[in-house]
């Protein structure tokens, strides 16, 4: 195994199966080491290989249950995140104060700050579902920032539901309905992917320029 196979939907779910899927959901939005997992692509490719007709595209010997998913992702995001929360109303400043390393760049909790003030807590909750990173590290921003544990898990599981059992339909649909998907699997992954991290590109872009606009301290220059 390599990393790149961590970052493929299908061999997440030709390996582990179902247990591999609900495990992906529940890390990527509980576990801060899980940002990089395949969570958008992956709910896609499950729900393609809920159909019948496709199951065998994907690897799998049968169909994934669509009514099982449908309940046990939710659960699973909506699980995750609660933990998220709680280890940020825990462990508070502290777990940001970390240096950077491989895998943790306190940008990314930076940027999951940024999105819970610029949408107010609720709204974040349930756009950050929907934005790879941001996802994982809104939660415990959102609990060392203060949200209170009941209007975290209102939004929580609006969001939850939204995101997983909204790809998961998503996916379904296509495999039923699109004739031949199976030639379209790994490109249909890759440009959900890319439509996941439009936002964040966005916002840097955004970010970089603003940095620009503002006055350099005295005796400094802007590059050319």
């Amino acid at each position: 195994m390599n990393f790149s196979n961590l970052l493929s939907a299908e061999w997440w779910i030709v390996t582990f199966g179902l247990i591999g899927i609900l495990a992906i959901i529940f890390a990527e939005t509980g576990l801060l080491i899980g940002f990089f997992l395949p969570g958008d692509s992956l709910l896609v490719v499950a729900g393609i290989g809920a159909s019948a007709s496709v199951a065998a595209a994907v690897g799998l010997d049968k169909p994934f249950p669509l009514g099982l998913l449908l309940v046990a992702a939710p659960v699973c995001a909506i699980a995750g995140a609660q933990l998220g929360h709680l280890i940020g109303a825990k462990t508070g400043p502290r777990l940001f104060s970390r240096p950077d390393s491989r895998l943790f760049k306190r940008e990314y909790a930076d940027k999951a700050q940024h999105y819970f003030e610029r949408f107010g807590p609720a709204r974040a909750v349930v756009v950050a579902r929907f934005i790879p990173v941001v996802r994982t590290f809104l939660n415990p921003v959102a609990g060392m920032l203060g949200m209170r544990p009941r209007h975290f898990l209102l939004w929580n599981v609006v969001g939850g539901v939204l995101w997983t059992d909204g790809l998961l339909t998503f996916g379904y649909l296509i495999g039923t309905k699109i004739p031949n998907v199976d030639r379209y699997i790994l490109p249909g992954a890759a440009v959900v992917v890319l439509l996941s991290v439009i936002p964040i590109v966005r916002e840097i872009m955004k970010s970089r320029r603003e940095a620009a606009a503002l006055p350099l301290p005295a005796g400094k220059h802007h590059r050319p």
